[in-house]
């Protein structure tokens, strides 16, 4: 099996008076960074991840915080992991 890197960038909205508390919780995801916080909510994240899996299963926690009304995936990227083999060094 060939293993997998992936990358998710998403907007997430959330509301003016819950943003120290998004934060938190955001920053307490595995793989989850923000970059980016607007004084009307708006973050800007990135997810990182060894599956699709791990990725959705973030995107879906994000979505369930409370204070977090919307979230838009603005970009997603997989590349393959090269294994290395006992002739590379």
């Amino acid at each position: 099996m060939t293993q997998e890197y992936h990358v998710t960038s998403l907007v997430v909205h959330a509301a003016p008076g819950q943003l120290a508390k998004v934060t938190a919780d955001i920053d307490a995801l595995a793989g989850a960074d923000i970059h980016a916080i607007t004084d009307e909510g708006k973050f800007i994240i990135t997810l990182e991840g060894a599956t699709q899996g791990a990725i959705l299963d973030n995107v879906e926690a994000i979505n369930a915080l409370s204070g977090v009304l919307s979230s838009s995936l603005v970009y997603h990227q997989v590349e393959p992991l090269e294994e290395k083999s006992e002739e590379t060094p």
